[in-house]
Order: structure tokens, then sequence, then C-alpha cells
């Protein structure tokens, strides 16, 4: 029987760069389930703060040179690749000088939100389904982590649902406590928007926030996820109006939770 192949989608990931709690179960989660046979792929931004030298960064060439097109614009895309160096795992760097090439994450000096943050999230999961594409390695699960990679569930039953390597692919999407307050620009929607994806089956973008994002993920994710004991009042707001039609299941980060998690992969995956 062939293994089951995970891919994980996230913004941090110990020991490359910790924020928040998803850099910690997007560590132990990935692991647990190599543990129990299934093959793993991992792919992050390559945030500025990351040092390369230190982790050992190196470009994967033959991954490299794809142009990944946000609005009107498009930029290089670069993969990079380290090893966590206490596990048997990989994780892949998705980078652009212009994007990702700055001594902050999210925000800048000031606390200010960066005005392009919309772009950069675009870009990386656009990105990744890419890279996933030129690797030749069609994922049975995507496991998307927090809102920067909110908006993969929605193109992968959109802009990609006839891509070959996407055909069998099911999502789950794990909504963290991480709210921003900041809107962006009038042309968020036609950035976010691909040629083949109808306006009218993304309503859930109109507020072009971080309101846009998760309910994007609620909607088209095949599984959602819970990684909070408590939300914020606005993020449980969201939670409770889901339009999707699946149980929203909390997962806690106990002993138990790998097995929980391994078990509803492979029930994700047994669905036609």
């Amino acid at each position: 029987m062939q293994k089951l192949r995970i891919l994980y989608v996230a913004s941090e990931i110990k020991p490359f760069l910790k924020l928040s709690k998803v850099a910690q179960l997007v560590r132990r989660l990935p692991q647990a389930m190599q543990e129990k046979g299934m093959e793993i792929r991992i792919l992050i931004p390559r945030f500025g703060t990351i040092n390369e030298r230190k982790n050992r960064l190196h470009e994967v060439v033959r991954l490299s040179g794809i142009n990944i097109s946000v609005g009107d614009e498009e930029r290089p895309l670069v993969i990079k690749v380290a090893s966590i160096p206490t596990a048997k795992l990989q994780v892949y760097f998705i980078d652009n000088e212009d994007l990702f090439h700055r001594k902050a994450v999210f925000k800048d000096k000031e606390g200010k939100f960066f005005e392009d943050n919309d772009d950069r999230a675009i870009f990386f999961c656009k990105g990744v389904l890419e890279t996933v594409k030129k690797l030749g390695w069609p994922p049975d699960v995507v496991h998307c982590h927090d809102w920067m990679s909110a908006l993969i569930p929605m193109y992968l039953k959109t802009a990609y649902l006839k891509e070959p390597t996407f055909q069998n692919t099911k999502s789950v999407f794990t909504v963290y406590d991480n709210e921003f307050e900041h809107q962006f620009g009038d042309d968020f929607f036609d950035k976010v928007r691909m040629t083949d994806i109808d306006p009218e089956n993304i309503p859930s973008l109109a507020s072009k926030d971080y309101d846009a994002f998760i309910k994007t993920g609620l909607k088209y994710a095949d599984a959602v996820t819970k990684a909070e004991d408590t939300y914020s009042e606005k993020t449980q707001n969201l939670l409770s109006i889901s339009e999707t039609e699946r149980e929203i299941s909390t997962i806690h980060e106990t002993t138990e939770f790998s097995e929980l998690y391994y078990q509803l992969y492979n029930e994700l995956a047994s669905v036609d």
C-alpha cells in the first residue's frame, strides 16, 4: 500500500521561525506523521528573519525560476531547502527578494502591518502549488495552517481543480488566534482571483481583511480544525457562522493529538 502523502503549509516552523503556536504545531505534527509511515513535505515562506547561513538553506535550482503572478505583476519564485537538525525532515522555503527580504515578518519597526502582506500571502499560496506541481509529488492531503495559507483550499477547488497533481487532493484548514486589524486595497479581490475563477464563487473575499482569508479557508477546506482552546471574539464569530457544512472538530495539542490527525488524514484520503 502506498504511503499517504501529506503536505504541510504554514507561515512558520521551529527552529527556523517561531512567532506563534503555528511554529510549534507544524514542528511536531509532520514528525509524528512521518513516524507513523506517512510521506511528508513542508513549505513555508523564507522571511528575512530566517538566517540562511545559520540554518544552512540552499537553493533548489530545478524548482526555482517559475514566475508567479499577483495581479498585473509577475515575480520570480525561488525555492530553498533546509533540514530540521533533530529530525529527518526537509523544509522547502518559498522565496522572492521583493516580498520576503526584509528584517521583519508581518509588521515594520513601528508595529505597522505591511501593506503588501496580501501580495505576500497570494504569492506564497500560488508558489506552494506551483512548487508541488514541479516536484511531481501529488499530495493526498494539504494541511494549511493559519490565515497566510487560507487561499490554498480555494485554489485547489477552482483554478487547480483539473490539475493532475491535485486530482485526488483533500485539504485541511487549521484556525489559530492570530487575527490582525488591517484592510487591504481595492485591488485585493482581483489579485487573489485567477482568470478561471468565477467572482461569484468567492464572496468571502469582499471584506479585504483577516475575515476574508479565514472565511475563504473555512468555505473551501474539506475539514477544519481548531488549534486553540479559546479565540478572540472576532475569530470565534467567524468559526460560528462558517458556511461550511462540515463539522469543525477541535483537536488540541495533547498526547493523542497526532493519532486524531492520523485518523483525519486517512478518512479524507479514502473519500472519492
